[in-house]
């Protein structure tokens, strides 16, 4: 057991640190552009909320990449990695071309949901410009996948730093006109994340290009054409991890917009309590996508052991790290909400909240090791039905009655949200892990 939490904690700490610079590079466009002016912070919150469900989508289908490489990685089929990743980036290709097509044609969508200049103008531009990074981000993860698929994941985390030195320069140049440039306000935020986004690819290719460890993969002997038959294999497996998160993310978004009514200091107190827990999130995250890679390795290799104690591993890791995360929810609410507000009211707010957020921690944790470990053995299609249940099924219809009327409970705000969302995880641990625990239970599936 010691060797394979090694081995975990190898693979997810750089994922870890990745997702971390990730996330530091959309915090620091918020925190330029609203500096610049309202209206640009504004347009920027529209735009990104119109291109991250395409590109989420788009990254959760080209992540099947992983278990395939992980699974012929394991079985020392080395040869045939190189070509299906190929078909992944030419999948990456077609995809994110368009994406870039859809966002481009998201004129009418601004006047249909009666959005105005300037936020309107400000916002198109932003999102034509962020747009053009998609074919980018489409070649970066195959190349990720590629990569961690081997069980080589340090590289995403230097780039992923790389990407984010480069923006933070190239947001001040642009918003503000400097260097002789005119002043972009928030457009100039959608041409640093372009930017900066193909700097980042283009190094990690260029690593890829130079390191032996790929080249015995058969990557660069020969191109490949697209073979439709393998990409659409790649898509029955990443089409559900994409709707999968899609439907995560979509579920509080929603929440957040029937929150609105309620005035701007819940939706705030709500807002702050979520991005602490996304934070937290990334930590169990990790050791999901961890547990893909180790699990992909022992089908490969036909361990069946290794893959069983890959599983227990990931549960006790997860369970260890939403332990540390839910106790300092508890402990520190005030504290914690002290870091992103001064406003009295929405800190007492938030910290009623922090208490549900605690409790949601284990439920979160096991839920995403799970699927982590389930998309190692590529069952991904199950597990997004089950994800559907859960999430808005139960979790976001039982949030709305609890939150928004008097039917069960004198009516409850944002508070009935939250419990809303832990019935809804919980849900989806016991089901998910009773999927795993089938699928552990059957022989391991053998490679075609």
């Amino acid at each position: 057991m010691g060797h394979e939490l090694r081995q975990v904690v190898r693979l997810g700490t750089p994922i870890l640190i990745a997702e971390a610079l990730h996330m530091s590079a959309s915090f620091v466009d918020t925190i330029m552009a609203g500096r610049y002016s309202s209206a640009d912070l504004a347009a920027v919150a529209v735009g990104s909320s119109m291109l991250f469900p395409v590109l989420i989508l788009m990254m959760g289908i080209i992540m099947a990449t992983t278990p395939t490489v992980s699974q012929l990685f394991g079985a020392k089929k080395l040869s045939a990695i190189g070509p299906f990743v190929q078909q992944s980036l030419w999948l990456g290709a077609i995809l994110s071309c368009l994406a870039v097509g859809l966002l481009y044609a998201l004129d009418p969508l601004f006047d249909w949901l009666d959005i105005r200049d300037p936020i309107k103008g400000i916002g198109l531009s932003y999102l034509h410009a962020a747009a053009l990074s998609l074919p980018a981000v489409a070649i970066m993860q195959s190349l990720r996948s590629f990569s961690e698929g081997l069980g080589i994941t340090k590289p995403m985390m230097y780039f992923s730093l790389l990407g984010l030195v480069i923006n933070i320069p190239l947001n001040y140049i642009f918003i503000y006109g400097k260097l002789g440039l005119p002043e972009m306000g928030g457009e100039g935020c959608g041409w640093a994340t372009t930017i900066s986004m193909w700097a980042s690819v283009v190094g990690m290719a260029i690593y890829v290009y130079a390191k032996p460890a790929y080249h015995q993969c058969a990557m660069f002997t020969q191109l490949h054409w697209p073979q439709f038959a393998v990409q659409r294999n790649i898509l029955k497996v990443g089409l559900p991890i994409g709707f999968s998160i899609f439907i995560e993310s979509t579920m509080f978004a929603i929440i957040a917009l029937l929150l609105a009514p309620l005035g701007a200091d819940i939706v705030a107190a709500h807002q702050l309590v979520l991005n602490f827990a996304s934070m937290c999130f990334m930590l169990p995250l990790s050791v999901g996508m961890a547990l893909t890679i180790r699990v992909g390795h022992g089908i490969g290799g036909n361990l069946p052991q290794q893959v069983k104690r890959s599983v227990v591993v990931g549960y006790g890791l997860a369970v260890g790290l939403a332990t540390l995360t839910c106790l300092m929810m508890l402990a520190l609410p005030g504290a914690l909400a002290a870091v992103y507000t001064a406003d009295p009211l929405v800190a007492d707010i938030a910290v009623s909240l922090f208490i549900f957020a605690a409790l949601f921690q284990f439920s979160d944790a096991l839920q995403i090791a799970a699927n982590g470990a389930l998309r190692g053995f590529k069952d991904t299609a199950k597990p997004l039905v089950l994800i559907f249940i859960s999430y808005w099924l139960i979790g976001l219809p039982l949030g709305y009655v609890l939150a928004m009327t008097d039917w069960l409970y004198p009516a409850m705000d944002a508070a009935g949200f939250w419990i809303g969302i832990i019935f809804g995880l919980s849900v989806a641990a016991v089901l998910l892990s009773a999927r795993l625990l089938r699928v552990l239970l059957k022989p391991l599936p053998q490679l075609n």
